[in-house]
């Protein structure tokens, strides 16, 4: 079936329908060659319609045990050529099979780099998958449709779960995990006990947990001023590590300021650099927005900075036990070059 993607400024995308399913969301742009199967198993894109600009996606088939969540959150997924006939000694069924069984809506035949021009020159725009020939009544009813703003409340855990039989305890606020960070976590000798993103402080800190990691998710760090006033209750309690959205409920729980990227950070092949040691990283990133560095406590270091646009890529606050980054070092672009962070963490626990 024929269908569209059109952007709110009136832009139209033609291509093929994987199935009669109309989608409404935000279109962002993800820059990876590989890692499709993680990107679209990422709670962090809940709501999101995915445009990947790699234009050929689903050569190498699946493999479920990559998948970073139970299913797919994402709204919508456009690509330009979606392979049917993958080759992979560990392929496990091809990448249509996987959409149709989670009902996620998806384009393909589309010229994606034309939508990431769109994307970069004008900003993340909401946008709409539907049927070529639906009426304009029922798209113009889509596009009133509001974007949700409540998305870590659909991608948290529903009760608190435990893993690992290491020696730290760890407390994780899940607000969105992905599987490869409590992996990295249990293979760094931890146990973790896993709390929705709404447990109140006072229950987490009763499990006298050794450090609390907060986690990844999706949204507006600005629309969860509950999860917040949260993690103000645990700064200074235990040490704490945070990734993606972690940093920035940690930057605005310190008093920081929040603000949306243009076109966001999201792909594996971005430059960071460890402002202390120079070295430059290559780092995987999912990001729509960063916290201003001048709106942080004047004694909070800034330890990572974006090459791309210079924006905050991590930072330090020794005097609260705190350490953060807005990348994720477990997604291993480099392929390990990131995952001394974990072991800081550890470090960080130890000495505490």
């Amino acid at each position: 079936m024929k269908g569209i993607l059109i952007l709110e400024n009136g832009q139209k995308f033609y291509g093929t329908m994987l199935m009669n399913e109309p989608a409404v969301g935000e279109v962002v742009f993800n820059t990876g060659m590989t890692g499709y199967q993680e990107t679209f198993t990422d709670p962090s894109y809940a709501g999101q319609i995915i445009t990947m600009t790699y234009p050929l996606i689903g050569n190498y088939g699946l493999f479920h045990e990559i998948e970073q969540a139970d299913r797919p959150y994402a709204a919508g997924f456009i690509v330009s050529e979606l392979c049917e006939e993958p080759s992979n000694w560990q392929n496990e069924g091809t990448l249509s099979t996987f959409i149709m069984t989670h009902h996620i809506p998806c384009l393909y035949g589309v010229d994606t780099r034309a939508i990431t021009r769109a994307i970069r020159s004008q900003g993340v725009m909401k946008g709409v998958i539907v049927p070529e020939t639906m009426d304009e009544d029922s798209i113009r009813e889509l596009f009133d449709t509001p974007l949700e703003t409540q998305l870590v409340r659909q991608v948290t855990t529903r009760e608190i779960k435990h893993m690992g039989n290491g020696k730290y305890h760890v407390a994780v606020m899940d607000y969105g995990a992905k599987n490869n960070i409590l992996r990295d976590l249990v293979k760094n000798n931890c146990r973790l006990t896993v709390f929705p993103a709404e447990t109140k402080a006072e229950e987490v800190l009763a499990t006298n947990p050794d450090g609390i990691f907060l986690s990844n998710g999706p949204g507006d760090p600005k629309d969860v001023p509950y999860i917040v006033d949260e993690v103000k209750k645990m700064i200074g309690k235990k040490p704490i590590f945070g990734i993606c959205l972690g940093l920035q409920m940690l930057g605005l729980a310190l008093g920081g300021k929040s603000r949306k990227l243009t076109f966001g950070h999201r792909g594996a092949n971005h430059p960071v650099k460890d402002v202390r040691t120079g070295r430059v990283y290559i780092t995987s990133q999912n990001h729509g927005y960063v916290i201003d560095e001048e709106s942080l406590p004047k004694d909070v270091i800034v330890t990572h900075r974006n090459l791309h646009d210079n924006t905050l890529e991590g930072f330090e606050y020794p005097q609260k036990q705190i350490m953060c980054v807005q990348y994720h070092p477990e997604a291993s672009p480099g392929p390990t070059d990131n995952l001394y962070l974990f072991e800081q963490f550890i470090k960080m626990m130890e000495e505490n």
